[in-house]
């Protein structure tokens, strides 16, 4: 029997997408949800944690891009993979550099399209209607040290209707990310 992957969760957001993924682990055998970080003390992801009695810690700038505080609790966790749900800092070199290809994010886009510094969110869906774009979708990939820019590992589509709202394109990619993310995250686990 293989044994199940420890993953932690990075977010800064409401954590929608990190609540759609350990509810998916827990009915798996595959993976266990082993802790969130966030750089965020108000952000709601800390409430949904704490409700899925996830263990969460809290972090700076500071812990994370000048001293090994997040990349030492990443070991002690014993990590396997980390998940990026949601989460807007650029990774540091030493935390890529010993997670290579063990580090994926979700960005709400056909990556490389509207991919980058800035692009996130609504930022991302405004971009695509003013670009008349006919389709977007969502973009899974391994982290480098550059945003948007790590190997693709899985993109879906959905067609962007002309008389499509900024909250109806950002409802069309929150479905496609809670219907793919998780499975997306179970093969790399079963790889």
């Amino acid at each position: 029997m293989i044994k199940p992957k420890n993953i932690v969760l990075f977010a800064s957001g409401s954590g929608s997408n990190v609540e759609n993924i350990v509810n998916y682990f827990s009915k798996t055998k595959t993976a266990n949800i082993t802790h969130l970080f966030c750089n965020k003390p108000d952000a709601f992801v800390l409430e949904r944690a704490k409700r899925l009695k996830i263990p969460a810690t809290v972090f700076s700038k500071l812990d994370f891009y000048d001293t090994d505080f997040v990349l030492n609790k990443l070991k002690e966790l014993d990590t396997d993979l980390i998940v990026l749900a949601g989460f807007l800092w650029l990774t540091p070199p030493q935390i890529i550099k010993k997670y290579t290809n063990k580090i994926i994010n979700i960005h709400p886009a056909l990556l490389p399209k509207f991919g980058g510094k800035g692009m996130y969110g609504m930022h991302v869906h405004q971009a695509v209607l003013a670009n008349k774009e006919t389709e977007t979708g969502i973009t899974i990939h391994f982290v480098n040290e550059k945003y948007d820019e790590g190997k693709i590992l899985f993109q879906a589509k959905v067609k962007v209707e002309e008389t499509d709202s900024l909250d109806e394109i950002a409802n069309k990619i929150h479905q496609l990310e809670y219907l793919h993310f998780p499975k997306e995250i179970e093969k790399i686990c079963l790889s």
